[in-house]
């Protein structure tokens, strides 16, 4: 295996290894079905790991279970030995499998049809199932493959055609549950909320079958997204190869602007030098527009001197039609391709065959999914290579100064809320749809679930007859429910001279994306916003070449609404509350992708966006401002915004474009200089709850990454935001690192309501 070292490459900051071991085995259950014992040990399967045999018992018993371990340590095998037991004894039993991504569900087919056993019936029922399949697989399967999506919308509403189903459903396995959180995982518990009501209806009551990669919190998880009690199978029994991992930033460029070598190149250069070398690779990058470049970077160099190479690798991102998606998987699983450039949409537990490295081409946002990623290379015991490179961001660079500030961090905890008023009332509606609210269905839908339901009869969305609720309209309430964002809202984004529909992005992200002459990349091409009909919810594109990508400047302000909690941290009152976000896309800006030299400032006439969500907030007091230059006041407090926000998914499961801000010189609530952290999604959905209950440390790791920055004034490193609004300006570092050293110097009290 190839190894990396700073002798090599100065790019190395820090090299560490990771010893090999051995797995934990325990024999195959005597009382396991004889087909299935059969079909195992002929895909050379003859003993279990520790976890797998775990799992096994507890739900042979009838309990619920979440299984927590490693990348590629056989969790399939902890849900599908009890379900493949089950079917070998009635014919009739039915078991539902939940994927997040299409892949995981096509590569779970994969698996099971390998077994050969006669009476397994898997069937795939998701948007890409043709219409003419489907009825044969609702008779026919006794396997049900399919996502929260199409749980949502084409099963539940439509029971009437799955009673069978219903009634003989003795499992359900909701795979890489850790990819249910934030607005996803809330609209999820929702739906499974939702099918539980309609097992009870039948007279069934499933066990679940939960497994998750190395989170914070999984039996906390697992009860949020169902309802119910989990037993825990944490120790991980299956071995593990040696692994070198390594931290690599690119070379400076301008030291006193912080400036470094574009990441794009720098992993296109490493990732062609592996491939080279024979070495199966994957790289992971957090946008499209990353995953893209990354691959017709690394293709050209690759092109130089080895066509046939250069053939051998493919970029994977969520909006390729499906066709396009399984020959990519294909070609992974059968060794067609020896490096792939993928978003998350590879992060999770697909079988991809033997990789031998993992490139993570900026930080994925958490702890847990850089393992997931690192994971994915190195099957059973092999020796594998990861590869940490950093951006400019940040949070990266925080990593690339503390090393063992990420190799010795606990993962994250997945936070999600159900009862989000934004996402609660749809689900409700379509419940109400499928069949009407009774007092009892409380027991699935808690507490809450009677002012929702008198809330929506306010709306006439809901009819109330006594104590029941029936739905009121005439329309198909799940339809308008996107588990992907808490709006169903969304607008296509269309090639205008072909009409081909390439994608489409949120309603409430569209005017920072897709607004008029922004650059957007698909499928290696660029491609330029030509019209933004905000009616009809559609950007027209067209192909052109651009050496330059845009970003939008957009301003904010911020109501308060309602405070619920507040207490003293350090020499500042620090609340959290309801909060009101009115933002406005008003420019862009054209930046060269050479050096990032501002090209044109193009004005723009979009509406205002306005949500209500949860945040934390505080005043500098007065004693803090006096020490600060007025002149610098401003660019102070917003820098001191910018490190809180760029550290706080270290303290929740997030991305940082999962969260919002605004540092107001003057708040005319406040009656002084005010720093806003807020959720940026409509309703909120606990993450700067975490940072309120966490403020001390995040605060104290904000100095740390700002204060132990070489630069001289700030940069993308520290304080400058990919995500600002307002262009990164101002900025001042000195004073953010002044507000900082005051506002973290004590301890705070516990938390209470702001009534006292």
């Amino acid at each position: 295996m190839v190894r990396l070292s700073p002798e090599q490459f100065p790019q190395i900051t820090a090299v560490t290894h990771q010893a090999a071991r051995p797995g934990e085995h325990e024999e195959m259950p005597p009382e396991l079905a004889a087909p299935v014992k059969e079909a195992l040990a002929a895909a050379g399967i003859r003993r279990l790991y520790s976890h797998q045999a775990g799992a096994w018992k507890l739900a042979r018993a009838g309990r619920n279970v979440v299984v927590t371990t490693a990348s590629a340590s056989g969790k399939s095998l902890c849900f599908n030995l009890p379900v493949l037991d089950e079917l070998a004894q009635s014919d009739r039993s039915r078991a539902l499998f939940l994927y997040p991504t299409k892949a995981l569900t096509q590569d779970q087919v994969r698996k099971l049809q390998g077994l050969r056993l006669k009476f397994v019936r898997p069937g795939i029922y998701d948007g890409d199932t043709p219409a003419a399949d489907r009825p044969q697989i609702r008779r026919r399967a006794n396997i049900l493959l399919t996502n929260p999506d199409m749980l949502n919308v084409g099963i539940l509403p439509h029971r009437g055609a799955w009673e069978d189903f219903f009634f003989n459903l003795k499992y359900v396995v909701v795979d890489e549950a850790h990819s249910y959180r934030g607005v996803f995982g809330s609209h999820v518990a929702n739906v499974i909320r939702r099918l539980r009501r309609i097992c009870s209806m039948y007279g069934s009551e499933p066990v679940f079958l939960l497994t998750t990669a190395t989170i914070a919190n999984p039996g906390e998880l697992a009860a949020a997204l169902t309802g119910l009690d989990f037993e825990l199978v944490s120790r991980d029994g299956s071995p593990r190869g040696e692994r070198q991992i390594v931290f690599w930033n690119p070379p400076l460029v301008d030291a006193a602007l912080g400036l470094r070598k574009s990441i794009f190149g720098e992993t296109a250069g490493l990732f062609a030098d592996l491939l080279r070398q024979g070495v199966r690779t994957i790289v992971f990058t957090r946008t499209r527009k990353g995953c893209e470049l990354i691959y017709n970077y690394s293709r050209r160099l690759l092109e130089e001197k080895d066509r046939e190479l250069a053939e051998a690798v493919s970029p994977y991102r969520g909006g390729y039609t499906p066709a396009q998606r399984r020959d990519i998987e294909k070609g992974l699983f059968e060794d067609r391709l020896l490096g792939v450039v993928s978003t998350n949409a590879l992060e999770l537990g697909i079988d991809v065959g033997g990789i031998d490295a993992v490139i993570s081409a900026t930080f994925p946002g958490t702890v847990a999914s850089l393992w997931q990623q690192w994971g994915r290379a190195g099957r059973g015991a092999q020796p594998s290579l990861a590869v940490f490179i950093a951006g400019m961001d940040a949070l990266d660079q925080f990593f690339m100064n503390h090393p063992d500030q990420l190799l010795e961090r606990d993962v994250e905890a997945a936070i999600l809320d159900f009862q989000n008023p934004q996402i609660f009332a749809g689900h409700l509606a379509a419940a109400a749809f499928e069949a009407p609210l009774e007092p009892d269905d409380e027991r699935f839908f808690g507490p809450g679930m009677a002012a929702a339901a008198v809330r929506l009869a306010a709306e006439r969305r809901l009819r109330r007859r006594e104590d029941v609720f029936v739905y009121a309209r005439s329309d198909f309430p799940a339809a308008a429910i996107s588990l992907r964002s808490s709006s169903a809202d969304a607008f296509s984004i269309i090639e205008e001279q072909t009409g081909a529909v390439l994608g489409e992005v949120e309603a409430d992200r569209a005017f920072f994306f897709v607004h008029p002459g922004a650059i957007y990349l698909h499928l290696g091409e660029v491609y330029q916003v030509r019209h933004l009909d905000i009616d009809g919810r559609v950007a027209l594109v067209r192909p052109v070449v651009a050496d330059y990508y845009t970003l939008p400047k957009k301003e904010t302000s911020v109501e308060i609404v309602e405070r619920g909690l507040r207490r003293r941290s350090g020499r500042i009152e620090l609340s959290f509350g309801r909060l009101l976000v009115t933002e406005q896309v008003i420019a862009y800006q054209k930046k060269l992708l050479a050096d990032n030299q501002v090209l044109e400032f193009v004005d723009l006439e979009l509406p205002e966006q306005n949500f209500e969500t949860e945040g934390l907030w505080f005043s500098l007091p007065e004693e803090i401002v006096e020490q600060i230059p007025p002149q610098e006041l401003a660019g102070g407090i917003h820098a001191t915004e910018h490190g809180l926000i760029a550290l706080l998914p270290l303290y929740a499961m997030c991305d940082r474009w999962d969260i919002g801000g605004l540092s107001a010189e003057m708040h005319w609530q406040t009656g002084g200089p005010t720093i806003f952290v807020y959720d940026g999604h409509p309703g909120g959905i606990g993450i700067t709850r975490s940072g309120f209950h966490s403020f001390e440390e995040l605060a104290a790791d904000s100095l740390k990454l700002i204060s132990g920055c070489p630069c001289d004034s700030g940069c993308p490193s520290c304080i400058q935001s990919p995500k600002c609004g307002n262009l990164n300006e101002p900025l001042s570092k000195v004073e953010a690192v002044r507000i900082l050293k005051m506002i973290s110097r004590a301890k705070a009290p516990e938390e209470k309501c702001a009534n006292g």
